[in-house]
């Protein structure tokens, strides 16, 4: 008996690590274009694996495991998000001469970048994640017909600012 508990356990864990292996970019993607730098995504996708891991025996389907890593790497950038909100490192600023934009050169993923928060989560997760949008609509806890209004939003802005450059 204790040896099957054993097993059981071993491969739980080595179906978690897969899993997180295999959609470890996404959940980076995801937590990136909601957070600021690399470190607070890379912290926010370590908050999501740990929250997940706790979780993961009340996984019920596991089908919709990609769908339910990202909302858990969702919630836990907006928490990071919301958390150092209140803190400005006045460090960290390299302010522009008379304040104009930067000028380099604006690719395609530094576009999808500039877009508003709402816009760019559900771009990323359509456009570079392969998510339908009945399933980002689950992950962001909104309607499906608000995740294909962001999107026309987001291709409108896109194509906007995509001509400036």
């Amino acid at each position: 008996m204790e040896m099957l508990l054993t097993d059981i356990q071993a491969d739980t864990r080595e179906r978690f690590a897969a899993a997180v292996t295999a959609h470890r970019h996404a959940m980076y993607r995801a937590a990136r274009v909601l957070l600021d730098s690399d470190a607070d995504a890379e912290d926010a996708v370590g908050e999501a694996i740990l929250r997940a891991w706790q979780s993961f025996g009340r996984l019920r389907e596991e089908r919709a495991l990609k769908s339910w890593l990202l909302r858990i790497t969702v919630n836990c950038a907006y928490a990071h998000h919301r958390k150092e909100a209140r803190v400005t490192y006045t460090d960290d600023l390299e302010p522009l001469a008379g304040g104009a934009e930067d000028p380099h050169d604006l690719g395609l993923w530094d576009a999808v970048c500039r877009l508003p928060e709402e816009q760019r989560i559900v771009t990323v997760l359509f456009y570079y994640e392969d998510m339908p949008t009945a399933a980002i609509a689950k992950t962001l806890g909104v309607r499906e017909g608000t995740v294909r209004s962001r999107l026309s939003r987001a291709r409108d802005r896109l194509r906007t600012l995509l001509k400036e450059d």
